[in-house]
């Protein structure tokens, strides 16, 4: 496979993880790191940022796929299909826009200068 086929791949079981999140037959594990992976594929927020030179490109081609992949791989088979089913033609108009997805990254990001900050002044 493909960077491009694997990319297409990506951008579809992106919605299937957010339904799995939804279904009950999915184990609370798998749940956890679903939510984990779609906030932050939806979230305008990277937890690196883009312009930091080569990090902030490296997180989405490495961290979001392993998130997916390693969610994939805790949802039982039979449902996550299900979840494929459901999700094709989900996102027709891009990823969806919402800017509360970006809270968790926005809180790490204020947290870790909030540390920074007290260890320079106090």
């Amino acid at each position: 496979m493909d960077l491009k086929e694997r990319a297409k791949q990506l951008k579809t079981d992106i919605p299937a993880v957010f339904i799995a999140l939804k279904k009950r037959e999915t184990p609370l594990l798998a749940k956890f790191l679903a939510g984990v992976t779609v906030v932050y594929a939806l979230s305008p927020v990277d937890l690196i940022p883009d312009f930091i030179p080569v990090l902030g490109y490296l997180d989405d081609i490495i961290l979001l796929p392993f998130l997916t992949a390693l969610t994939i791989k805790l949802i039982p088979n039979k449902v996550f299909a299900e979840c494929r089913k459901e999700s094709e033609g989900l996102w027709k108009n891009g990823k969806p826009k919402k800017w509360y997805y970006a809270m968790p990254n926005v809180i790490i990001w204020l947290l870790l200068i909030f540390v920074i900050v007290k260890a320079i002044w106090f």
